[in-house]
């Protein structure tokens, strides 16, 4: 699915191959498992790409949910994903969270310094996902976002005082290739193997993403 350029010393992001968002999101429900759906996609206004839902000043342009009951929508079945998609080509590539993984979010410094922090610890790291916006996803299992405010807190930190966000039941992730508008795509910073499809729990990941984020602020 990807192939790795040169990146940071924290970690290498995975380059996309041009795969087409129809068998990229067949393949995230056929060998992931993954639920998808298809959010608004990019047309072309007066030479500027802009995002389907119609606003000119849409803060995530052809990366947000198209329909408002998106969570009904989300399919695991690849047969479904496949006809979705086919009817229509560009829609974004959009995951539930809180159905088979759950996300933690950081900003993408704190997440490479905690990526570093990870290796040296020789933790376990299900996929990570770099977004145009400047932020970093780790997959966990789901139930992070019960688990994390606790974990924080017997660390010393207060979660109101760390850029960190467990992503859970009711919210979303974008997956690679998706593009936000004009600001480029969502990336694999760790990406998908047979070596971590089995997720890792929030709690092994919270020390050095805590400290990462402690260390941004």
């Amino acid at each position: 699915m990807e192939e790795t350029t040169a990146g940071t010393e924290a970690a290498q992001i995975p380059k996309q191959r041009g795969e087409s968002l129809l068998e990229t999101a067949v393949r995230y429900a056929e060998e992931r498992r993954w639920d998808v759906f298809p959010g608004t996609w990019l047309e072309a206004v007066d030479g500027v790409q802009r995002c389907s839902c119609g606003d000119a000043t849409c803060p995530a342009p052809g990366a947000h949910p198209a329909r408002a009951d998106w969570e009904t929508q989300a399919t695991g079945s690849a047969t479904v994903a496949r006809r979705m998609w086919q009817k229509q080509p560009a829609a974004s590539i959009l995951l539930p969270t809180g159905r088979t993984f759950e996300t933690l979010s950081v900003p993408e410094t704190a997440g490479f310094l905690a990526l570093a922090r990870m290796e040296r610890m020789e933790l376990t790291l299900g996929p990570v996902t770099l977004t145009p916006d400047r932020r970093m996803h780790f997959f966990v299992l789901p139930g992070a976002s019960v688990k994390v405010p606790d974990a924080v807190r017997r660390l010393g930190w207060s979660l109101g005082t760390l850029d960190l966000v467990a992503l859970g039941e009711g919210a979303y992730v974008a997956a690679p290739p998706t593009r936000f508008g004009s600001q480029g795509a969502v990336q694999w910073a760790c990406r998908p193997t047979p070596a971590n499809r089995w997720l890792p729990d929030a709690e092994e990941l919270i020390s050095p993403l805590a400290y990462a984020c402690g260390r941004d602020r």
